[in-house]
This record gives C-alpha cells, structure tokens and sequence, in this order.
C-alpha cells in the first residue's frame, strides 16, 4: 500500500497549486485632463457586487485566513499525481481526526478513517490487485482473500501509518495555503452548490486557475479548478468546523500490528 501512502501525503501541496502561483499586474496611468477630470478619476470607485474596494490578492488573502482558521472541513475532487489521479472525498479536522474515501486512477478505493490514535482502512478487491500489480498472481490473491472488504487498523505512530496520519492532519493539509502572494483577477459573481460566491483566476505558467470565494458569511475557498492541465483538476471545500465523524468501525476489525508481530 505504499504508493497510497505517498500519493497522500503529495495531495497537501497538490490541493494548494492553485493558491501559490506569483506574479504581477500592473495598471497603466497618465493622460491630461481638467483638474476636475483628474480628480474624478483620482477618486475611489465604489464597486457593486461582492467585496466592494478589494482587489483580487486582498479577496484571495481573506479566503486563504478563513480556510485555514477553520476547526474542520471536508475536501472533494481529483488532482493529478505522479502515479495517477487522486481521488477524494474526505473531511479532516485540525485534531488529526479524518473520514472518507480515496481512490487512485479510477482503480478502486479504499475507505480511510484516522483518530488521533489509530488509522483504519478498508480496500476494495478492485484496489488491492491494482496494487499488486507486478506481483506473483498468488500473492495479490492471498492479499484479496484476506483484506477485500475488511477493516484494518494499525497505530497512527506506526512505520506505515505516519505519513497518512500527518496528511489527515488540517494544519498539515492547509500549511501549503499560507503565505500565499497571489496575483487573481477579480471575475463574476456565481454560486457553488448553492453557495454565492465570487470567481477569481490565476494563471501559473499554462496552466490557469479559478478560485470560488464564498461571498456570504465566511469568505471561505469553495472550490479551485484547473481546467487546462492534462488531467483537469478540481477541489471542492465545504463543512467548515462541522464535526468530523471519525467513529472507529466495530465488528470484524483486524489489527495489523499484532500480525507483524
């Protein structure tokens, strides 16, 4: 399950391309006019619609805080990776409690719970042979026999567990937001799941992005989409600091750690 793990913890600085790209803009000025021309144009212009006076980056700054302040939220998307396409639907919080499913490359998934103790996995058959892969036939089948359908469990402080308890970990997942130096264009108004927001874009090479900024309550990012990459990316935010139900499965739970021995 190694390749999980990495394309996990590669997901934290995937999920915040679209918020780390720099650069400039820049306005022209000059012309004559009457001092009373000049003055009209010297004079702020009251902005209709969604954060009136904030340029882009200002509108992208207050996104990035409220994201990041926030207790708890839920992640859903796919972003590309060097093995595949990572998919997700996972809500997190910043107690290092996680809950969801992950998939890579439309080849199965597996069902990831985290507390702040434990970590919990359910594959399913299609995602155990796609990771056994290259492996002798016999071996990918023992490990469907014995894994397909059914909760593990390991501790969160284990060898293997490490990287996917630090990526179930908010602060860790966000840490990539911070200190963003933005340089989005304001765009149009629209809603996100019902949600009005406030679209943003920002370019980072060929590739461009744009950012939905929630325009009522908390300007929290709703969603960012790239959809000139080779593989489109998009991730959707929702369910700020709503619990996260991280409730370890019951039942026919085997622990790894006691057959390593």
């Amino acid at each position: 399950m190694r390749r999980t793990t990495l394309a996990a913890v590669c997901l934290a600085a995937s999920a915040a391309v679209g918020l780390s790209a720099c650069g400039t803009e820049s306005a022209g000025s000059g012309g004559s006019g009457t001092a009373k021309e000049k003055t009209a144009k010297e004079a702020p212009k009251k902005e209709a619609g969604p954060f009136p006076g904030l340029s882009g980056p200002d509108i992208v700054d207050k996104a990035v805080r409220a994201t990041t302040d926030a207790s708890s939220l839920r992640v859903k998307g796919r972003v590309p990776d060097e093995a595949g396409t990572i998919e997700l639907d996972m809500a997190f919080d910043t107690k290092g409690r996680c809950a969801g499913t992950m998939g890579m490359g439309g080849e199965g998934s597996l069902d990831l719970i985290t507390t702040a103790s434990t970590v919990y996995m359910k594959y399913d058959e299609e995602f155990l042979r796609a990771q056994g892969k290259g492996e002798p036939a016999a071996d990918t089948q023992a490990a469907v026999d014995m894994l397909a359908g059914r909760w593990v469990k390991t501790a969160a402080t284990g060898a293997d567990a490490k990287d996917i308890a630090s990526f179930c970990d908010l602060d860790v997942l966000l840490g990539e937001f911070k200190d963003v130096n933005s340089a989005a264009r304001r765009g149009k108004p629209t809603t996100v799941d019902g949600t009005p927001a406030l679209t943003l874009t920002e370019s980072d090479g060929a590739d461009r992005y744009t950012l939905y900024v929630a325009t009522e309550g908390k300007p929290y990012l709703l969603k960012v989409v790239n959809e000139t990459a080779k593989t489109p990316e998009s991730l959707a935010f929702s369910e700020f600091d709503e619990p996260v139900d991280a409730t370890p499965p019951t039942g026919d739970v085997m622990d790894i750690d006691k057959l390593a021995g």
